[in-house]
């Protein structure tokens, strides 16, 4: 059985490299290579190099844009992350000083409550002490009673005016205190003259020396009783 049949088996490839090559140089005048080069030529090659630098310049822009849009971009991370610090930093400080503000206003707030409340009893058990109820017999023992009383209720007004300023006619806190003035608080006896310090060692002694004369004037008053 015969093959298919095969064109290529009867072309010389090397006769026609040859004869292509020959008619190229038979084409070519001699010395075209070493020519000088033509004003048409010189234009083209002008115009085609215009044409690569308009190219390379439109290109040039277009990196000069995008670096700018890049450069705004990187501004505004920059201004996200320092903004963010700023206002972690910022709010968490705020938040630190309004919580201790916030306890302090609590536990003044706290400590007003208790003060009031004994201030109400204190001024409720004055008001029911009743002169016109006593009896000779319950004399001594209700006046007793009833300078107790008193005495128990002028201390408990004395501590409430050193916890809060307004009882004593002035703002409450007018000036945030010193360090110093926090360790050494003022003294009850600090620029008194001496004639001030005997009238407040009277105003906190009389109650107990009535009382003892009180006791005294009782106790006299039942051994009379006795030895009749």
């Amino acid at each position: 059985m015969s093959s298919e049949y095969d064109a290529t088996e009867f072309v010389d490839s090397d006769f026609q490299a040859t004869h292509k090559a020959s008619y190229t140089a038979a084409a070519t005048p001699a010395g075209a290579a070493n020519r000088a080069p033509t004003r048409d030529e010189v234009d083209s090659r002008v115009s085609a190099t215009q044409q690569k630098l308009a190219e390379l310049k439109r290109i040039q822009e277009e990196l000069e844009r995008e670096r700018a849009g890049l450069e705004e971009t990187r501004r505004r991370q920059i201004e996200f992350q320092t903004g963010r610090a700023e206002a972690i930093q910022n709010l968490t400080r705020g938040v630190g000083l309004l919580e201790e503000a916030e306890f302090a206003a609590r536990r003044d707030a706290e400590q007003m409550a208790k003060s009031l409340a004994d201030l109400r009893d204190a001024l409720a058990k004055v008001e029911a002490t009743r002169e016109e109820s006593w009896t000779k017999e319950t004399f001594a023992v209700e006046l007793t009673r009833a300078l107790t009383t008193i005495e128990n209720a002028r201390m408990e007004w004395n501590a409430a005016r050193l916890k809060f300023t307004i009882l004593s006619g002035t703002a409450q806190n007018p000036a945030p205190a010193s360090e110093t003035d926090k360790a050494a608080p003022t003294s009850l006896f600090t620029g008194r003259s001496f004639f001030q310090l005997c009238k407040l060692g009277l105003a906190l002694t009389w109650p107990l020396a009535v009382v003892a004369v009180a006791a005294l004037g009782l106790l006299l008053a039942v051994l009379l009783r006795h030895t009749r």
